[in-house]
């Protein structure tokens, strides 16, 4: 590649803008301290490692940070890509009174585990404990939590003997293409690991 297919960015200044990254779409499900629950769209989100523990970027300007902090659980859904309006939803923002109408259109059910809520019909969740919180990458955090209930929509499981790209095209995925866009994953190819390669 020659330096004229290259553009530096300047690393003093934000650089997510300048390009697009592919990333899960997940609603974060939090109790308020009124005693409501809350549910929030977060993209920058990813399991740790092979363990059962999950992790995903906040920021304690909103209401989820906070929420886990004081109660120390959070649910995870992860949404079909049908639900694209419905995690949009989660979204909005808050009212002056600090309350979030859009929240009641959202179907929800109660986690088993945790105090909190779950979006009805996704195809994902996760039920965490919270682990730490690590503050300070600049304005934002990352928020860790440790997995105690998880459930798989029986469409989307992977069962051996099964090919994943029939069940890819039976349960697509919902992936946020940052900054500002989305996409429906529905096809896709197995991974060429070298011969001898160990997770």
């Amino acid at each position: 590649m020659s330096d004229a297919e290259l553009v530096n960015l300047d690393v003093n200044q934000p650089l997510w803008e300048h390009f697009f990254t592919v990333a899960p779409l997940i609603l974060v499900g939090t109790k308020e301290e009124d005693g409501n629950y809350d549910l929030a769209a977060k993209s920058q989100c990813t399991p740790l490692g092979k363990s059962n523990y999950f992790g995903f970027v906040c920021t304690p300007h909103h209401n989820t940070y906070h929420n886990i902090k004081r109660e120390k659980v959070f649910t995870v859904s992860f949404p079909h890509p049908e639900q694209i309006i419905l995690t949009s939803l989660s979204a909005a923002p808050r009212c002056d009174d600090h309350s979030k109408p859009s929240l009641a259109v959202l179907p929800t059910f109660s986690a088993t585990m945790v105090d909190g809520v779950l979006l009805k019909d996704a195809y994902l969740y996760l039920e965490c404990q919270l682990d730490r919180i690590i503050d300070n990458f600049g304005e934002n955090s990352l928020i860790t939590g440790k997995i105690v209930a998880a459930a798989v929509q029986n469409k989307a499981l992977r069962l051996s003997g099964f090919d994943d790209q029939d069940l890819l095209l039976k349960a697509p995925l919902l992936a946020y293409l940052s900054p500002g866009r989305y996409a429906k994953i529905a096809h896709s190819n197995s991974f060429p690991f070298h011969s001898g390669f160990c997770q």
